[in-house]
């Protein structure tokens, strides 16, 4: 029975299935895992080298989560519980992480103060110590270092006094690899990029260039410029607005429409606002959203990625409170379904505990997952580590967006909700704590490999394939209390299972 056969099935006797619900069929093989292709799309023109997003949420997706599972190859979508001023500062610690070619380098005046300089740094949370010097018309007369701020004793010093003027640069256009052996050939951290009326056009930094020429850097998912490539939360109405600017203006690479119901007009009106101002520039997604339908009119007002789930994740309690939902293989499927053929790739956002449920979502055919409490208790997550009450173990905090606290506390999750103006808050997710799962990059190698063992099985050589070839056998009880470890006692954890 095909997929399609199997879910008119499904459909034809009412039932509306999960994970628990189902198993992907193994088929023949000639596919090693080690020899998968695991890379995907997020949306048109943002791609992923593992299928592997961060929920936006407070405890989930800060800077350091972003940073990290951007250079593992996935991406982190930067909350909007933050001022719309803090989450932008957010995004440039991200894209500055990185800088294979800074394209808008921040400048200095000659008649500026090395007191003046350090202040800006503070007040702008830099973490960079090389600024050029330029005069009114954008020409490059010199650079402020590191070795320059350490010499300048008296803060009242101009920069004029602390620059260095001898500098070599390099033609607009230069490529990361040229910069690469310019910077080696002259001993030189910084290579600024010069136009050809001698203005300052960007700069290289060698640190970052050399990340990106290694090896170690192939996992990295980076734009054309060498920077990790990061997403951001907006809501919908003037809010999405104000935080678009602020947020395209920073370089983000990727604007999500975070709401609880994306088929809803204010979400409609919002994108068709933001593809109108900032399509050119990046990509909008929209979401959640578990119809068919829903996503055909996503895509057909300039949806550039689809997030599909509502009700599923471990930390909402949407379905319960409000009785609306749909089972997250069937809603993954019905959405892939109604705009198959239209590019749009579709994230199954919520539900995923381990990572044979990764395999069964992209089969049924998501081209990404996002991942919410199951990175929380990762040390890359801002959750605070504390000590679970009712357990004695040390544990990271983690809530919902949805929860009374988060709606307390932020406007966005408020309106993630619809609640802006209510004075009664009903909330929709709950707080708690998630085990410690130490480093992101060891869990998301264990998750990655689970979908590569699975893809072997299946017999998909990438992603594709996977979304193509995935058919489905209806499970019962039995066979989910059989496809758990049982009749043993005393079981070791492993780093990839655990139980309950």
């Amino acid at each position: 029975m095909s997929k399609a056969e199997f879910f008119r099935t499904m459909d034809s006797i009412g039932l509306a299935l999960t994970f628990g619900d189902v198993l992907l069929k193994p088929g023949y093989s000639e596919v090693l895992p080690a020899d998968v292709d695991v890379s995907t799309m997020f949306s048109r023109h943002v791609s992923l080298k593992i299928p592997i997003v961060s929920a936006a949420m407070d405890t989930v997706t800060g800077d350091l989560m972003a940073i990290e599972l951007a250079k593992l190859g996935g991406l982190g979508v930067i909350h909007r519980g933050l001022s719309a001023r803090d989450q932008a500062k957010t995004v440039v610690r991200v894209k500055m992480h990185m800088n294979g070619r800074i394209n808008t380098p921040i400048c200095v005046r000659m008649d500026d103060t090395i007191g003046n300089v350090l202040t800006m740094r503070e007040e702008r949370n830099f973490e960079f110590h090389t600024f050029p010097v330029t005069d009114n018309e954008g020409k490059l007369i010199g650079l402020l270092t590191r070795r320059r701020f350490e010499m300048s004793e008296d803060e009242d010093t101009l920069v004029s006094s602390a620059m260095t003027t001898d500098l070599v640069t390099a033609p607009e256009g230069t490529s990361l690899a040229e910069a690469y052996r310019i910077m080696i050939e002259q001993d030189e951290k910084v290579l600024p990029l010069i136009d050809g009326g001698d203005r300052l056009a960007g700069m290289c930094l060698f640190s970052d260039v050399k990340r990106i020429m290694s090896s170690d850097a192939g996992t990295h998912n980076v734009d054309s410029n060498g920077q990790l490539i990061t997403a951001a939360a907006v809501g919908t109405g003037d809010e999405a607005l104000e935080r678009a600017e602020l947020l395209v203006g920073k370089g983000v690479d990727v604007i999500v429409i975070d709401t609880a119901h994306g088929d809803s007009k204010d979400v409609f009106e919002t994108l068709k606002e933001l593809k109108s101002h900032y399509g050119d520039n990046v990509d909008i997604v929209a979401g959640n959203i578990s119809q068919g339908s829903a996503a055909k009119r996503l895509v057909d007002a300039g949806a550039d990625g689809i997030k599909v789930g509502q009700g599923p994740g471990s930390i909402c309690t949407t379905r319960i409170v409000t009785g609306v939902g749909c089972p997250q293989v069937k809603a993954v499927y019905k959405c892939v379904s109604a705009i198959e053929g239209l590019g749009v790739p579709v994230c199954a956002d919520g539900g995923i505990e381990n990572s044979g449920e990764i395999t069964i979502i992209i089969g049924a055919g998501a081209h990404s997952v996002m991942l919410g409490s199951l990175l929380a208790g990762t040390d890359e997550a801002p959750g605070t580590i504390t000590t679970d009450p009712s357990s004695g173990q040390r544990v990271k905090y983690i809530r919902g967006m949805g929860s009374l606290s988060a709606m307390q506390e932020s406007e966005g999750s408020r309106g993630r909700y619809r609640q802006d103006g209510t004075h009664t808050l009903v909330p929709e997710g709950i707080e708690g704590y998630v085990a410690l799962r130490g480093s992101l990059a060891d869990l998301v190698k264990q998750l990655v490999g689970g979908l590569r063992a699975g893809m072997g099985y299946v017999g998909a050589a990438d992603i594709k394939e996977l979304r193509e070839k995935g058919e489905f056998d209806l499970l019962t009880q039995a066979g989910v209390k059989e496809s758990h470890p049982h009749g043993v006692t005393g079981i070791s954890e492993a780093p990839n299972y655990r139980r309950g």
